[in-house]
């Protein structure tokens, strides 16, 4: 069996500066806190809790911190909870995106200068949940269809001129953000659109469409939790490609078993006859922007080592 890569995959500059931040904290000693996860990929965050790191609930605060280290994870915070953190006595340690904070200051820009703004993105989602604090009052949609029903709400409530812009979560996928803007541009045709998508995201979903071309199906290695990694199993899936997401080896193994079941999850596979695995000759392997690279090793090496 053939193993070919994306030409990109794996950890994005947004996620391995995280990373590299909390190592940092982790390595100077002292209590060290990451507000929820500071990435979504569960083998990267339990080699952090073993290191020591500790996840706090935005629900379950504790009442003070000491000057304790509070990270705040890659996809952000909003600034309410941020405050909350320094009125406890935290020490905060900023660790989000770089894209993601200038997607977040650019939507409080527009609300400043007076735009109904539009969010694209998934409803709970972190990312999303920061930014929505960014701009209050925003209008939030998953799809085209969520985003034409609010348009056609506002307008026939604000029957003059409204000045509106749309910005979007940054692993939101080039087709899904065009439909949106799409579908508001039918009742808004001068909104503004934020070119709010990470580069790091329309790479790997690019390269990953490079790579059907070559193979016959496609293993996608990442968290369940990662908005990109299921965006690239839905792109691969668009593409025609058989396609699986698996989160570590053990998966891979689930995939060449002799009968995976009728399962119903969306993420999993329908293989009634014979091994999935072994129906294809050629396999190609993609990763999220938040999977490590010896995961993806690992990942490529339990698929070379099954039977043709």
């Amino acid at each position: 069996m053939k193993v070919i890569r994306a030409r990109v995959l794996g950890f994005c500059f947004g996620v391995r500066r995280a990373l590299d931040m909390c190592l940092a904290e982790l390595g100077a000693g002292g209590r060290v806190y990451s507000m929820g996860a500071l990435i979504h990929n569960p083998q990267a965050m339990e080699g952090l809790k073993q290191k020591g790191l500790c996840l706090l609930d935005e629900d379950a605060l504790p009442p003070f911190f000491s000057g304790d280290t509070v990270i705040i994870r890659a996809h952000g915070v909003s600034p309410l909870l941020e405050a909350e953190l320094l009125r406890r006595g935290a020490r905060i340690v900023d660790a989000t995106c770089p894209r993601v904070k200038a997607n977040q200051l650019k939507a409080r820009s527009l609300c400043e200068e007076g735009c109904r703004v539009f969010l694209a993105g998934e409803k709970n989602h972190g990312e999303v949940i920061g930014l929505q604090a960014f701009a209050p009052g925003c209008i939030l949609m998953e799809n085209g269809g969520e985003a034409e029903n609010a348009a056609a709400e506002l307008k026939k409530n604000s029957p003059g001129f409204i000045k509106t812009a749309l910005i979007g979560q940054t692993t939101i996928s080039a087709g899904e953000y065009a439909a949106i803007e799409e579908s508001i541009k039918k009742y808004f045709p001068d909104l503004e659109t934020v070119n709010s998508i990470c580069n790091a995201t329309a790479e790997r979903q690019e390269s990953l469409r490079e790579l059907c071309g070559m193979v016959d199906a496609v293993i996608v290695a990442g968290g369940r939790s990662s908005s990109n990694t299921r965006r690239l199993l839905a792109v691969a899936r668009a593409e025609g490609k058989p396609a699986w997401l698996v989160e570590d080896p053990s998966g891979i193994e689930e995939l060449a078993a002799p009968y995976c079941g009728d399962k119903t999850d969306s993420l999993e596979p329908r293989c009634p006859e014979k091994p999935c695995l072994a129906r294809y000759q050629t396999i190609g392997l993609c990763a999220g922007a938040s999977t490590p690279d010896e995961v993806i090793d690992q990942i490529e090496s339990k698929i070379k080592s099954n039977p043709d």
